[in-house]
């Protein structure tokens, strides 16, 4: 057994980039059997597990050296297989995207591209089985080295393995877009490639074997031996695998026609990658390896000099960056977390119960006024986790666990044994604040006391206990388990050890925490609540419901700003509106139409026409603004309709910028992203009204400073 690192480049980061180089170590394995010798190449950038794995250009070449020297030992016969593996849970996390931002030139992301294909080809195109053992993360760039092998084994405890260059702006242009589809086909692979990156929803292990990206699927105690045996077995000829037929040319042209039909309904033209996507597809179907990837090679080398890449690699950034928040306290001043107390049984509050329960692993009490509400909460959280083990997404035993860790109650008594208690009931000041009063006659006086509120005051809702210094915001967004953003509120006597615990209460939550100050709508609520009142403003002047909810599509949104209302419900949107109307003023408009349309109970979008694919809006909902109209102006088209609202965001993000609702524009960023739903491909907020202009409009100058590609997050 030899161990070698082709390229001998230095360990360390290099001295010319800030590329941490991801180097190949080699070792020969004696396969079982007696079957002959495997080259095992083990990828490996020399930091610990907590620093992910990446491919920058040095990394590339030292590939390419490495690989090229594998190569002619295959073909001299002195090995009959080779495998490619990574460290400890990474395989590779994907491309060094922070340098592909300082790309200077066509010429330059010409040679990125084509530099993934020089190292990639050569495990395609080894004389011996190649395999990739995907023993841990394998996103992007990663994921294509496995992909360029001819056999590929995973182990069960890889949580994520995708695609995800659409959305951010690229296309898989090292060998995805022409090997999966032989993989796995078509359809699956238009998945892969264009639907889960939409949805931020990278494959767990055994999704990836289930639709054919692993041949093999082993438990990850002993995976690297299994995928030996495994490999040796294929060597010998006593595994084969089967890959699915390829689609006639008339098939394959329908099902990119389709995917391209439903592309367009959701992201109307905002996005070029997803389309450029579509496009390699295409030109992919036969089997000329060289065409294939010089069409990878030219969509690649065209995104990667636009604004989108840059935009969405400040997202990615701010995204990653957001994960050590800023201004949060000294963890170490957080205080323990052994019983959780909600109040409230309604849809938020058994959302709540069941991810603390599942996360914390401790015990939760729901408390309501009746058994009606506790029992239809408690019945909630007990549907919810048979689904999931329905699913496999949870063990039998874990939902043992989980259900008999959840109890409710009607007595607010119960909740003594709790040392951090948060309500969820209805947003309403007067009976939070009536809440808080009876909880602090029952508590301990360590209990930390959380809101969900989405817009109230939490200084005003604490002002009349004994002890408000105990008292902080935690608004959590619906649905409660997908949804990574959570806003902590900082009142204004909220106590440090109150907010490190909330901040740690979400990090173990598994949720993105952004401290914002104690103003009306923090910062996501605040900002959609203003667009849809614009919206709604322009429809209740003049302008035709189809034509407001079509403006916003440049920006690339995940759903229009009616279906924005349907989700949340028009009586909560209205609530808000009319809090923030109050605490802002005027500028967060009155709306009588959206008044009728929650007393009359008029629905605001259709059904769904098919999954994915966005519900149209209500022709109903015309008539209710038609008949409450007072003065009509001119009514303005898309162009007008979508100025009025970069407008008034510019505007308001200014103006929470000079509150201080958040320590600078890249947590308002980091909010809309995670918490609305903005894409990474106009790279948050404020570069989107940077790039437009409306900052330097609205404002007279920059929200970023450098822009988005140098602006640090």
């Amino acid at each position: 057994m030899s161990d070698t690192t082709a390229g001998q480049q230095d360990p360390t980061t290099s001295s010319a980039s800030a590329e941490r180089v991801t180097h190949s170590y080699v070792r020969d394995v004696a396969l079982p059997g007696g079957t002959g010798t495997l080259a095992l190449v083990t990828l490996d950038n020399g930091l610990d597990h907590t620093k992910p794995t990446t491919f920058g250009q040095q990394g590339l070449a030292e590939l390419t050296l490495t690989l090229t020297e594998v190569s002619r030992r295959a073909a001299a016969g002195e090995i009959v297989a080779a495998a490619v593996t990574g460290k400890p849970y990474f395989f590779v996390a994907g491309a060094d995207l922070t340098s592909a931002k300082e790309l200077a030139g066509a010429d330059a992301a010409k040679h990125l591209a084509s530099s993934g294909h020089d190292a990639y080809r050569l495990l395609t195109e080894m004389s011996v089985p190649t395999f990739g053992f995907i023993n841990g993360v394998a996103l992007g760039g990663g994921l294509e080295i496995a992909l360029s092998c001819a056999y590929r084994t995973i182990s069960s405890d890889v949580p994520a393995v995708g695609l995800p260059e659409t959305a951010l702006g690229l296309v898989p242009g090292w060998g995805g877009c022409y090997h999966l589809p032989r993989i796995v086909g078509l359809e699956k692979a238009l998945e892969v490639i264009v639907a889960r990156p939409a949805a931020n929803k990278p494959y767990k292990a055994a999704e990836a074997f289930s639709i054919g990206i692993a041949d093999a699927l082993f438990d990850a105690a002993d995976f690297l031996e299994q995928s030996i045996v495994w490999a040796a077995a294929v060597v010998r000829g006593e595994v084969s695998v089967t890959r699915p037929e390829r689609e006639s040319q008339q098939v394959w042209d329908g099902t990119l026609a389709v995917a391209r039909e439903r592309l367009d309904a959701v992201v109307h033209g905002a996005r070029p990658a997803p389309y450029r996507a579509l496009d390699v597809l295409a030109a992919v179907r036969d089997d000329d390896l060289d065409a294939g990837f010089a069409a990878e090679e030219d969509a690649l080398t065209a995104l990667l000099l636009t604004d989108e890449l840059r935009a969405s690699i400040y997202a990615f950034e701010a995204v990653n960056k957001g994960k050590r928040p800023t201004g949060a306290p000294d963890p170490r001043s957080a205080r323990p977390v052994t019983c959780v107390g909600i109040v409230g049984a309604g849809l938020m509050a058994a959302q709540l119960a069941l991810l603390f329960a599942q996360r914390l692993g401790v015990p939760v009490i729901m408390r309501d006024l009746d058994e009606e509400r506790v029992g239809k909460g408690l019945d909630f959280v007990r549907a919810t986790v048979d689904k999931l083990v329905a699913t496999k997404r949870m063990s039998s035993d874990t939902a043992a666990t989980v259900l008999g860790s959840v109890t409710g109650t009607t007595e607010i008594g119960d909740l003594a044994s709790c040392d951090f208690v948060i309500e969820a009931v209805t947003e309403v000041l007067s009976l939070k604040k009536r809440v808080f009063a009876e909880l602090e006659g029952v508590v301990s006086a360590e209990t930390v006391l959380a809101t969900n509120t989405s817009a109230l005051s939490v200084t005003t809702m604490a002002a009349d206990l004994a002890h408000p210094e105990r008292v902080v915001g935690l608004h959590f967004f619906n649905p409660v388990a997908q949804m990574p953003l959570v806003e902590v509120v900082q009142a204004e006597k909220t106590s440090t050890e109150a907010l490190a615990t909330a901040f740690a209460v979400a990090k173990t939550l598994r949720k993105t925490a952004v401290l914002v100050a104690d103003r009306p709508g923090f910062v996501v609520n605040r900002l959609l609540v203003l667009l849809m009142g614009e919206i709604v403003g322009a429809v209740e002047r003049g302008t035709p419901v189809e034509v407001a909810d079509r403006a916003l599509r440049p920006l690339g949104l995940p759903m229009g700003p009616f279906a924005l209302f349907a989700l949340v419900g028009p009586a909560v949107g209205l609530h808000v509106l009319t809090s923030l109307r109050d605490e802002l003023g005027d500028r967060f408009p009155v709306s009588p139409g959206l008044e009728k349309i929650v007393a009359d109970g008029t629905p605001v979008v259709l059904p769904a026409p098919a999954r994915g694919v966005p519900a149209d809006v209500d022709p109903a909902l015309q008539e209710v603004f038609d008949s409450v109209a007072q003065e009509r102006s001119a009514p303005l088209d898309e162009a007008g309709v979508l100025d009025l609202v970069l407008t008034s965001l510019a505007r308001e993000v200014g103006l929470m910028l000079d509150e201080g609702v958040v320590a600078g524009p890249t947590q308002i960023d980091l909010c809309m992203i995670l918490g609305a739903g903005w894409p990474f491909s106009a790279g948050g907020i404020t570069p989107y009204l940077d790039r437009t202009g409306y900052s330097d409009k609205v404002l007279g100058r920059t929200l970023l400073p450098d822009g988005v590609a140098n602006v640090p997050a």
